[in-house]
């Protein structure tokens, strides 16, 4: 392959990362404006976020199956086009349900583009030097995609309108599946099956335990709507276990889970995406609702996050071989506790300074995080497992963040409500304006949500101190490439 052809293979594989990252943080500086716009109730406006995320984390080990079995070129075409469509579709919604529909189907999209991307890069560059400078875009471009959707988005609902953070998808999606068969090779098919019941059953227990713990936000832990779907979700996911279990080709081998390392390194990430959705989420609608930010401002706001956090896993990438990723971790997962509890302390009047601070302590302990559970979960596994181990820390990202998000959405909203309450008196006193009790209740009720998720971070380090091994391990070139994607 010559130089010019390598790099515009490289340009499309990272390309496609870059859009669904991008996809992840791009709508949460958009919430407010969607929020008025369709009338999402408070509760459910974080189905914005987690429709996309639930089916995409629930899909993403099926996707990559598909690439396998008839071709990561074909796939990565139809994956890059379903979401080119899904985004044009939710960017003309009328109504909230059409929306979520939208996101639900970006979401299966995703789940097929994005590990069929990553797996192009082992078909398409075979010299260590080409694959180690393809893993290093890849990874670059996944963290520019981060700082990018938080100012993209501001930008475009500010100035043009929220439907173009889903509009821009579609061009860029349309260009990369059609300049997929020109530039990559398609990889050799694999006969295997597909575990879509597996799939399926799995995808159903996560949504129907989401939706049970938003809907106790607006209802009460022990009403029929809560109960049952929490009940049917958890069975769900019981039978899921024992279905992959039996299956002559399960989507999840749960034996690669038999590793502390491995189990601890996927087992932190989720406590680590469960806490870190909610900066996005929370704060975004604290700097427009509560600071008065426009939504460009916002996304300049989360800037010196997003480079600490390149900074930082810069740092640990180059230090991983003689320190070891457990340090990393440990250091990680302490940091986003501390950032988490200082958040717990904003209040109406908060200064931005009183976010900066948490949110570069934040970025350290991503940064950190990010590169150490990589290699410590791919860490020792055949070569015929690696995918499998890789897309499992893939999937508790999503799926860490998505049930993550919804417990502190319920929380917040309970807390909001009960806090309301209280200011009754000082608002029939004319102490209080309704917007200002309003905001103090709302405030209130993000605060104590910022609490609970330090027990996430908390948990997270934890974790990387009892249960992962003081094993050290050189990491190369790739694994160093690979380790940075999130």
């Amino acid at each position: 392959m010559s130089r010019r052809s390598t790099n515009l293979a490289i340009a499309v594989v990272a390309g496609a990362q870059l859009m669904i990252t991008l996809d992840l943080t791009i709508v949460n500086v958009a919430l407010p404006s969607i929020h008025s716009a369709l009338h999402f109730s408070p509760s459910s406006l974080a189905w914005v976020v987690n429709a996309y995320t639930l089916v995409f984390g629930g899909l993403l080990l099926l996707g990559g199956r598909s690439g396998d079995l008839f071709g990561r070129r074909k796939m990565f075409t139809i994956g890059t086009l379903l979401f080119a469509g899904a985004s044009l579709f939710g960017g003309l919604a009328t109504t909230s349900t059409w929306l979520l529909t939208g996101r639900a189907l970006q979401g299966i999209g995703a789940a097929i583009a994005s590990p069929t991307a990553l797996a192009l890069i082992s078909t398409n560059f075979v010299e260590p030097k080409e694959r180690g400078r393809a893993f290093a875009i890849y990874s670059a471009v996944s963290v520019a995609g981060v700082a990018l959707g938080l100012l993209l988005g501001g930008v475009l609902t500010e100035y043009v309108s929220w439907r173009w953070v889903f509009f821009v998808n579609a061009p860029i999606a349309v260009l990369l599946a059609f300049a997929a068969p020109k530039v990559l090779q398609e990889s050799e098919k694999v006969r295997t099956r597909i575990d879509l019941g597996g799939a399926l059953i799995g995808t159903a227990g996560l949504a129907g335990l989401v939706y049970g713990i938003i809907n106790a936000s607006s209802h009460t832990w022990t009403t029929p709507s809560t109960l049952i779907p929490g009940i049917i979700g958890l069975s769900l996911l019981v039978i899921f276990v024992g279905f992959e279990r039996r299956v002559t080709a399960p989507i999840i081998n749960f034996a690669i889970l038999k590793s502390r390392d491995r189990a601890g390194a996927i087992g932190m990430i989720l406590f680590v995406m469960a806490g870190m959705y909610s900066i996005f989420f929370f704060l975004t609608q604290y700097m427009q609702e509560v600071m008065g930010y426009s939504p460009t401002k916002t996304g300049l706001a989360f800037l010196p996050m997003t480079l600490g956090i390149v900074v930082f896993a810069q740092i640990a990438a180059r230090s991983l071989h003689r320190v070891g990723p457990k340090v990393f971790m440990m250091l990680g997962g302490l940091a986003i506790t501390i950032a988490m509890f200082l958040l717990s302390f904003i209040g109406p009047h908060s200064s931005y300074l009183q976010l900066l601070i948490p949110l570069l302590i934040m970025s350290a302990g991503s940064g950190l995080s990010f590169v150490s559970i990589f290699p410590t979960a791919t860490h020792g596994v055949k070569p015929q497992e690696a995918g499998m181990a890789s897309a499992l820390v893939n999937v508790g990202q999503q799926v860490g963040g998505t049930i993550g998000l919804s417990i502190l959405v319920t929380l917040a909203v309970s807390v909001t409500h009960r806090k309301l309450g209280s200011l009754q008196g000082a608002l029939a006193h004319h102490q209080l304006t309704p917007l200002a009790a309003n905001a103090i209740a709302e405030v209130h009720g993000w605060a104590m949500s910022f609490r609970l998720a330090s027990v996430f971070g908390l948990i997270a380090f934890a974790i990387a101190t009892v249960v992962v091994t003081r094993f050290k391990s050189p990491v190369d070139n790739t694994a160093s490439g690979e380790a940075m994607v999130f």
